[in-house]
C-alpha cells in the first residue's frame, strides 16, 4: 500500500510476513495465496505491500539462482503484491514451538549474519518495483547484550564495514537497519547512537519498533531528535504496538505468559528490568509495566490492560509530522497472532487475514490524520 506524504515523498506501508511459520519458496508461495490475497481482498486494494521474511536457506537458494528470483517476483506480481522492505531479524525457525533467545542468533559478530543479510538484499534488488526508490532490510540490534565482549566488538565493526561495502555494489540502493529491541546490546536510542557512531549512514541506519520504543519508555519526539542531531537515519519503522498494564497483579496478565517468544518487561523508566513476563510476574514488582508483547493494532487488549497505540500515534507523529526525510518504509509487525490468548487468538486463515487488515487500515488510518494520502496502484 502506498500513500503520499504532504512532502510528495512516497511511503510504503506493509505486513510483515514474520508471522508465517513458510521457510521454503513452495511454502512462501502458499502464503501468498492463504494469506495475502485474502488480506488484499478484505482492504479492497488493488496492491498490497509485504514485508517479506525469508528464512536464511530458502534466502541463500534465491540470492544464486536468478530464475527462482524471476518466478518470485512473478508470482507476486500477479497476486497484486509488492516488496520494498524484507524483515532480516529472525534467520530462520521463527514460528518454531519455542524461539526465545534463539532469536538473536547468529549475532552480527558471527559471519552467518552478514551472509544472510547479503543475500537478502541480493534478493530484494529483483524484487522491488522498477519505480521504487530503494529497498530495506530489518535486522537485530547486534546480538543479546550477554555475552557481549571486545572481541565480539570487533568482529562487528568489521562486519558491518564490509555489509556497508557489499551495499555499495548492488544495482538497485538497498540499506540495511538496526532494530534497537530490550535486553540486546541495542536497547533503545541512545544506545544506537553509542554503538552504531561509525557506521556509513549511506547505506546502514536504525530500526525503529515503536513497541520496542514503548517498552523502553522512551518518548518518540526526543527519540526522534537524537536520532536526527547524531546523523542516524530512519530506514524503517515497524508499526506495532506493546502490552501495558499499570497493576501487573491484575489475572489477565497472566494470560500473555507463553513459551515460544521472549517477553522483556519494564517498569516505568526501566527502573526494574526483566527478560521475560514469567519472571516479572514472579518478581512482585508493583509497575506500571510495559511489555513486549506485539499485540493487534486495532483490537485493544482486554481491561484493565492497555496497548501502547498512544506510543506508535506519537511515534509516527514524530516521524512523518514533518518531512519524511528518508523514512519512507513501514511495516505492520504482529507476529503474536498465533500465541494471543485463546479468546483472541484466530481460528483460521480466513479470521487471521481479517486481523490483519484491519491492522492495516489502523496504521493507514493514522496516517491519514498526519496528512498522507493514499495513492492509486502504478
Amino acid at each position: 500500500m502506498r500513500l503520499r506524504h504532504p512532502d510528495g515523498q512516497v511511503v510504503h506501508l506493509a505486513y510483515g510476513t514474520n508471522v508465517h511459520p513458510a521457510e521454503d519458496l513452495p511454502g512462501i508461495l502458499t502464503q501468498l495465496d492463504v494469506y495475502a490475497a485474502r488480506v488484499r481482498s478484505c482492504l479492497d486494494t488493488p496492491v498490497l505491500g509485504l514485508g517479506l521474511w525469508l528464512a536464511a536457506p530458502v534466502a541463500a537458494a534465491l540470492a544464486g539462482d536468478a530464475e527462482l528470483r524471476r518466478r518470485l517476483r512473478h508470482e507476486l506480481d500477479v497476486r497484486g503484491l509488492e516488496v520494498v522492505t524484507l524483515n532480516g531479524f529472525p534467520y530462520e525457525a521463527f514460528q518454531a514451538p519455542v524461539v526465545k533467545k534463539a532469536v538473536y542468533l547468529p549475532d552480527w559478530a558471527d559471519p552467518r549474519r552478514l551472509r544472510y543479510t547479503m543475500d537478502l538484499a541480493r534478493v530484494l534488488v529483483d524484487l522491488l518495483p522498477d519505480d521504487a526508490e530503494r529497498g530495506s532490510i530489518s535486522t537485530l540490534p547486534l546480538g543479546w547484550r550477554d555475552p557481549w565482549d571486545g572481541p565480539q566488538v570487533a568482529a562487528v565493526h568489521r562486519a558491518l564495514d564490509q555489509l556497508a561495502y557489499g551495499l555499495s555494489f548492488l544495482d538497485r540502493p538497498i540499506r540495511v537497519a538496526f532494530e534497537p529491541e530490550p535486553g540486546c546490546v541495542i536497547e533503545n536510542t541512545l544506545q544506537a547512537t553509542v554503538h552504531l557512531a561509525r557506521i556509513d549512514p549511506r547505506y546502514l541506519g536504525v530500526c525503529l519498533d515503536l513497541a520496542h520504543l514503548a517498552c523502553a519508555w522512551e518518548d518518540p519526539v526526543t527519540a526522534v531528535q537524537r536520532l536526527a542531531r547524531t546523523g542516524l537515519p530512519v530506514v524503517k519503522v515497524q508499526v506495532s504496538a506493546a502490552l501495558a498494564v499499570d497493576d501487573p497483579s491484575v489475572p489477565a496478565l497472566a494470560d500473555y505468559v507463553e513459551p515460544r517468544f521472549m517477553h522483556q518487561t519494564r517498569s516505568r523508566g526501566c527502573a526494574a528490568s526483566f527478560d521475560d513476563l514469567d519472571e516479572a510476574l514472579a518478581s512482585g514488582d508493583g509497575g506500571p509495566w510495559r511489555v513486549h508483547y506485539h499485540v493487534p493494532l486495532h483490537a485493544s487488549p482486554e481491561p484493565p490492560l492497555q496497548a501502547t497505540t498512544d506510543v506508535l500515534r506519537a511515534g509516527l507523529a514524530a516521524l512523518l509530522g514533518g518531512p519524511v526525510a528518508g523514512c519512507d518504509h513501514l511495516e505492520v509487525e504482529t507476529y503474536t497472532w498465533g500465541v494471543l490468548p485463546e479468546s483472541q487468538r484466530p481460528t483460521g486463515p480466513e479470521q487471521l487475514a481479517a486481523g490483519m487488515a484491519a491492522e492495516l487500515a489502523y496504521a493507514r488510518d493514522v496516517l491519514h490524520d498526519l496528512g498522507l494520502k493514499t495513492l492509486e496502484p502504478r
